[in-house]
């Protein structure tokens, strides 16, 4: 599949996040489902607001919630940008 080029004109304020499966592929919860990508979609949504620092605490309370007992069965890579 060949590459395409994209723009997008960004404002003062706007985030941008980066980031590995890790999160969304982690299983956890009361039935040791996976994440999913929508419930992190939703969660970021949720977060964006935020200081970047209570972001990140956010997320790494969130997930250490949902893994539980659960061993962390990838890498997990969160890099969010506010311009």
């Amino acid at each position: 599949m060949p590459f395409t080029q994209q723009e997008i004109q960004l404002q003062t304020g706007d985030t941008i996040y980066l980031f590995s499966d890790g999160y969304a592929d982690q299983f956890g919860g009361e039935k040791g489902k996976k994440f999913t990508y929508q419930r992190f979609k939703d969660l970021l949504l949720s977060v964006q607001d935020k200081s970047m620092e209570e972001q990140k605490q956010i997320l790494d309370e969130t997930i250490e919630k949902w893994k539980g007992e659960q061993e962390q069965i990838d890498d997990i890579c969160v890099i969010g940008v506010r311009v």
